[in-house]
């Protein structure tokens, strides 16, 4: 099949977006290639269409779990074969998977960069007929990016393993040294960037200066039509806001991290429909949702950096018309945001004391632990070693870039079983324990490829095929599996926190304090660049698409300094056409005020008042006390 073919039979599109074809076929000649495309360009076509051209598998790198399975779920459904191996899932679980990665016809593996630090995972790899390897949100392999994730740098041993096989890159947000760094990293045998202009010319960019944020957020709800995303520091502002927005008479819900996935789909669904008008949000919310007619984007407060502004931003107008991206900003945000900085580099001694609290916390003893993977609950752990979130969360990240741990999002895994034994094997058991034959008859129907792979299954809705509790059928299927005769993995909804190497003590817990001090070094400019946008009088757009290496853009026109600007220059032209106005009527005659005023055709009654008292300031025009005359 063509790749048209490919598009027509799986998305029902005739064409490809700007710039999609161009990446496709740098793919399909073998290239590798960075592809920056802004936020709601269309990445995952650009992966996907080529891989399905090509005989073999594609391995896909994504840091976002949620995207992850959402798009396994949409390949699923368009007939496409693939499977997402995330942190949570169990080592026979991923076996089975990798397994039908090299011998089965599975067309895309997602893994997490945390997935690629498995020998396990890299021997596998090595087995299977791989056609390209896709690195979503390729930025976060810099350290000069705004989002660095440590394991992305494993993704260079998968060229070790598959020299031939070309990488695709790709990113929403980039600078260039971030360009060239995410080449060097995934050794690029030759430079090679596409990329689409960062400018959004529907998008309209506003800085607000406000003391009172509420009342201009209402102002803006009150004055846009359409649905919106507020976004907010901190997962108890996001239900205050909502709260506050509904008690205004604005339809908002909440949605932040801590929600159950189930729960966060649900909230994101009706968004989705228009049921929800307004999403108050921490910057967990949004990655993967294409919304297309969302008309404002609102930032209540300061963003970490300019990437971070420009994608969430990105989120409005997608469909190209017109759309508003708010930040409103006053001085104490500045505070807030430098403050924050200085929590983001704890001191050598806090991050062992960090570690140290760990190893407690799990009760690994010195020198063991490799390997071993936990549910972590960051709220639990602060609080029973009395640690600060902020700084503790900071500690975490450095502590995995030494590669001492690794941490992931929080993960929603239903649960899942598998038919350990052989069927010949169960149905014996059937007839030897006879209580326990009507259930497993029930598994059986109701589940198919038990005895193959591990399957997602319901305890509630088995319960209510059974007539029992949620809490028997668990009961039972843990006792099935204490006999031998099935694999049960209960649901997940927590991050994992994994011990990469063994525990190490604190002598011998090397930390990289060249490293740190780097980050603090990037950190600090990328403040300074969200405070410049948010302070300088410059157009919006053309401070953003510098920022992004596109030094040669044109004003916008649309941002709230470019409608300042023609204002002002509209105002003094106005004013300079009452003025000859005013010239041309008294050259001929002595008039009144109100002759004056009722005689002329440009501006209201207040303009022409104020041209005529400059005349007079100026002696340009006299008064008798009766009439004006020049």
């Amino acid at each position: 099949m063509t790749i048209y073919q490919v598009l027509k039979k799986y998305w029902n599109y005739d064409s490809f977006r700007p710039l999609q074809e161009d990446i496709i076929q740098s793919v399909l000649d073998g290239k590798d290639t960075l592809a920056l495309l802004p936020t709601g360009g269309g990445k995952s076509i650009c992966f996907q269409v080529p891989a399905i051209v090509n005989p073999g598998i594609c391995i896909v790198v994504s840091p976002l779990i949620a995207l992850m399975k959402d798009q396994v779920e949409n390949l699923k459904s368009r007939g496409i074969e693939a499977v997402a191996i995330v942190s949570g899932m169990g080592k026979r679980e991923v076996d089975i998977m990798l397994d039908n990665c090299v011998y089965g016809k599975i067309k895309f593996l997602y893994l997490s960069p945390e997935r690629l630090m498995s020998d396990l995972v890299r021997a596998r790899i090595s087995y299977m007929n791989v056609n390209l390897i896709a690195v979503d949100e390729a930025h976060c392999i810099s350290q000069w990016g705004y989002d660095f994730r440590p394991p992305y740098l494993h993704i260079a041993d998968i060229r070790e393993i598959h020299p031939q096989v070309p990488v695709l890159a790709l990113t929403a947000t980039a600078t260039e040294r971030v360009v060239e760094d995410i080449q060097q990293k995934l050794l690029f045998k030759k430079p090679n960037v596409l990329r689409k202009s960062f400018a959004r010319k529907n998008l309209s960019y506003v800085v607000a200066h406000e003391e009172n944020k509420y009342r201009k957020l209402f102002s803006i709800a009150a004055n846009i039509e359409g649905t919106g995303i507020v976004y907010v520091r901190n997962r108890r502002e996001t239900q205050e806001v909502s709260r506050l927005l509904n008690n205004e008479g604005y339809n908002a819900d909440f949605y932040h991290a801590g929600i159950d996935t189930p729960g966060r789909s649900l909230k994101q669904e009706a968004w989705k429909k228009n049921e929800t008008r307004i999403i108050v949000a921490t910057n967990a919310f949004g990655m993967g949702i294409d919304k297309p007619d969302v008309r404002f984007v609102v930032h209540l407060d300061l963003p970490g950096s300019l990437e971070a502004y420009y994608q969430e931003a990105g989120r409005g107008g997608r469909d190209e018309k017109k759309a508003y991206a708010v930040l409103l900003y006053n001085q104490a945000d500045r505070i807030q945001l430098e403050k924050k900085l200085e929590l983001s580099f704890p001191s050598i001694e806090e991050i062992r004391q960090v570690y140290h609290a760990l190893g407690n916390y799990y009760q690994i003893a010195y020198g063991a632990g490799e390997g071993l993977v936990f549910e972590f609950d960051i709220g639990d752990f602060c609080s029973r070693f009395k640690l600060d979130a902020l700084k503790t969360l900071s500690a975490l990240k450095f502590l995995e870039h030494d590669e001492y741990i690794s941490l992931t999002e929080s993960v929603y895994l239903p649960s899942r079983l598998k038919i350990v034994v052989a069927a010949e094997d169960l149905y014996r058991f059937q007839i030897e324990y006879a209580g326990y034959d009507a259930f497993i008859k029930l598994l059986l129907r109701s589940y198919g490829g038990l005895f193959e792979q591990y399957t997602p299954v319901r305890e509630s809705e088995i319960a209510r095929r059974s007539g029992k509790t949620t809490r028997e059928v668990m009961q039972i299927l843990e006792k099935l599996e204490e006999l031998g005769l099935l694999s049960y993995l209960k649901q997940t909804d927590m991050p994992q926190l994994q011990f990469v190497k063994a525990r190490a003590d604190g002598a011998h817990l090397n930390i990289d304090t060249k490293y740190i001090a780097l980050r603090k070094q990037i950190m600090q400019s990328q403040v300074k660049a969200v405070v410049h946008y948010a302070e300088a009088k410059a157009c919006r757009s053309r401070l953003l698409l510098e920022y992004f290496n596109e030094p040669e853009s044109e004003k916008c026109g649309i941002c709230d300094v470019c409608l300042e600007e023609k204002r002002l220059a509209n105002s003094k032209g106005l004013f300079e056409q009452i003025t000859f106005e005013i010239i041309q009527l008294l050259s001929a005659e002595h008039l009144s005020l109100e002759e004056i005023i009722t005689s002329l055709h440009s501006g209201n009654e207040k303009e022409r008042i104020d041209a005529l008292r400059n005349l007079l300031d100026a002696g340009k025009v006299k008064s008798d006390g009766i009439g004006y005359y020049l």
